[in-house]
């Protein structure tokens, strides 16, 4: 199976523009970038992708040895760049895509030319010194809850995820997209992902990078963006105006223009 068709990879914009690279979180798929890649294809040559078990993705390429860690979706991102021969690239990832990429690009620092992590976290689970969010019995019980009925937790996660409760059509379209995902992969992704600490990793990543952070966020708060500006040798921090996870979806505007601003310097 070629890699372009495991990962449903798209290609738009420009042919011979800068390579930008989206990559969806957790549950979501290539789609939940619409409103923000557009924004970009005047100038730049845009990939997008669905991580295996996502979207259009060919979810018999799923191997639970090869995606026991976060390491294993970025070699994805490192082979669909090296199929289709992307250097100098921006990428762009949202949650757990963020740490994903943040890891491709300590793998090969050559191939990037800088990062936007949307809402990223190299820990979900507090520890001593550190705010991550959640206990460690609250994520063993979320995945336990997705374990007993995923649909259900489909349902009661995804406004919680989304945030901005005045607009519940944005949590309705997370449901449908956390529903669409294979059950199974679903399950298998959220704990790599929930118990993953890549807190160790920032400081190897030597790629500028932008942090976009949601000023109310319940999956990943200010003291996480706050810490991974802080251990980033090289990024810059900007809080959006907006609540929730995902920024991509209810405030594209926003982030699109501290992306550009980020690029133009």
């Amino acid at each position: 199976m070629s890699i372009l068709h495991r990962n449903n990879v798209n290609v738009h914009g420009r042919s011979d523009g800068q390579p930008m690279v989206f990559a969806h979180g957790f549950g979501c798929d290539q789609n939940m970038w619409r409103h923000v890649w557009p924004a970009f294809a005047d100038t730049h040559r845009i990939v997008l992708f669905d991580h295996v078990g996502a979207g259009g993705s060919d979810a018999g390429a799923f191997d639970r040895e090869r995606y026991a860690s976060l390491d294993g979706y970025a070699d994805d991102v490192l082979e669909i760049g090296h199929e289709l021969d992307l250097t100098d690239m921006v990428f762009v990832g949202h949650s757990v895509s963020a740490m994903i990429g943040a890891l491709a690009s300590v793998a090969e620092p050559e191939h990037f030319a800088s990062l936007v992590l949307v809402g990223p976290s190299p820990r979900y689970i507090d520890d001593e010194g550190y705010v991550g969010g959640f206990s460690a019995e609250d994520i063993e019980g979320l995945l336990d809850s997705m374990d007993s009925n995923y649909l259900g937790w489909s349902s009661a996660m995804a406004p919680v995820i989304m945030g901005n409760g005045d607009r519940p059509e944005l949590g309705e379209e997370l449901t449908n997209s956390f529903c669409r995902a294979d059950p199974e992969i679903a399950r298998h992704f959220a704990g790599v992902t929930f118990r993953s600490d890549n807190r160790a990793d920032l400081a190897r990543v030597t790629t500028p990078s932008l942090v976009l952070q949601c000023r109310d966020d319940a999956i990943a708060p200010m003291a996480v963006g706050e810490y991974v500006d802080r251990e980033l040798p090289d990024s810059r921090l900007v809080v959006l105006d907006a609540t929730g996870h995902c920024p991509n979806l209810s405030a594209p505007d926003q982030t699109i223009a501290a992306i550009k601003a980020f690029l133009d310097t």
